[in-house]
């Protein structure tokens, strides 16, 4: 490591069995009077967001709700968003669902009281301070949105997925209860299971990595293992959930710091052209992209094989990589997620489209320890689209 590298996180975590039931103490600590819930159709359907208002409502808090999220939110659901928040006027914006619901809470909250919002929403400014505090509780083990300072959301002018990063899309508070995940179906706890994973060993080969970061990353990608079948298979299991709640949340935080990568770059077009889901897209590319961009970080393979308990190859470095690549495929097929884009119905005309416009995204290719061009990342999308068998 040189020079010097910045922390960040939210100003207060709150982790642990049923910590959603102190949502009330939390706001009241802002003096808040009104508030307005961030969240999502999935969410109205499971009680849950009514069950959060009532938690406010007994304790003399007005509650105003904006769930017009379907699937992954888009720069033009943001702006109208916004413009409905604002008349509520409220003290408080509550983010609670999964990464979709989070992004749109956080970057709501963050740009209420601007008057010239549309230089944000381009990327061209970077968002300042936040006016209004800002609470985010997760329902999904994944995206880690409640530690990070990304949001991303669709471009449905342009067709492509663009993420805006600023610090005041930290919130002020996460509550983390892993209670609030057991309603989440096999399929979306599998993909955001594993994008959790992709946050973790993206972020601890990135080239903004610092022993800090990798503090996290290393323990999010042992306690991986212990807990993604059990809470896919088993998902009433709480001790599960608690574990991947775990595993999220410190890849969130490593990923907060460090950046990801490559994969990253390569599912922004899946999702705005195809809209793939990001936790889909990420775990399919995962073990395509890795088997090339691996090559450069050896030493991190070897330490990346060790925690998922894949065996110690020391003495053998250069198998690490294969051992991580056969154990992801595996993981595709035991998880029951898509493993080639062709599952996905992507159209193999439009793969050199998909590869221009991944190889736009240097923010995250930069941060990759491996020079991927256009050229290279087609090859990946090649191998991905017709997936692979496996082997050994």
């Amino acid at each position: 490591m040189n020079g010097y590298a910045d922390f960040q996180s939210p100003n207060r975590v709150r982790f642990g069995v049923d910590s959603f039931l102190t949502l009330s103490e939390e706001v009241q600590s802002f003096d808040a009077k009104r508030v307005v819930i961030v969240s999502d159709k999935g969410m109205v359907n499971t009680g849950l967001v009514d069950r959060t208002s009532r938690l406010l409502v007994d304790e003399g808090i007005h509650v105003d709700r904006f769930t017009d999220i379907e699937g992954e939110p888009s720069f033009q659901l943001l702006e109208s968003a916004v413009t409905e928040v604002e008349s509520y006027q409220p003290d408080v914006v509550i983010g609670l669902g999964g990464g979709s619901a989070m992004d749109t809470a956080k970057t709501i909250a963050a740009l209420l009281g601007k008057e010239e919002r549309s230089s944000y929403l381009s990327g061209e400014v970077t968002i300042p301070s936040r006016m209004v505090p800002c609470i985010l509780l997760p329902t999904t083990a994944g995206t880690g949105a409640e530690v990070t300072m990304n949001a991303i959301f669709g471009d449905t002018k342009q067709g492509v997925k663009r993420g805006l990063v600023s610090s005041a899309l930290l919130p002020d508070v996460a509550i983390v209860d892993p209670v609030l995940t057991r309603s989440c179906p096999p399929r979306v706890t599998a993909s955001s299971g594993v994008d959790a994973f992709t946050h973790a060993i993206e972020s601890y080969v990135a080239v903004r990595a610092t022993p800090f970061t990798n503090m996290y990353a290393e323990k999010a990608m042992e306690l991986f293992p212990l807990h993604i079948h059990q809470a896919v298979h088993n998902g009433s299991n709480l001790e599960s959930r608690v574990g991947m709640s775990m595993v999220s949340h410190m890849a969130g935080i490593s990923l907060a710091n460090a950046g990801v990568g490559a994969v990253h770059a390569l599912a922004y077009p899946l999702g705005g052209t195809y809209h793939v889901e990001h936790g889909v897209a990420n775990a399919l590319l995962l073990p395509f992209v890795l088997e090339v961009t691996g090559k450069t970080c050896t030493p991190q393979m070897v330490s990346v094989a060790s925690k998922l308990q894949l065996g110690d190859y020391t003495e053998t470095p250069d198998l690490a990589l294969d051992a991580i690549i056969y154990y992801l495929l595996q993981l595709l097929e035991d998880l029951d997620l898509p493993s080639s884009l062709q599952e996905l119905g992507v159209d193999e005309q439009s793969l050199p489209q998909l590869a221009k416009e991944a190889s736009k995204v240097t923010r995250l290719l930069s941060n990759t320890p491996y020079t991927l061009n256009e050229k290279k990342i087609l090859a990946i999308y090649e191998r991905a689209y017709n997936g692979r068998g496996l082997r050994r």
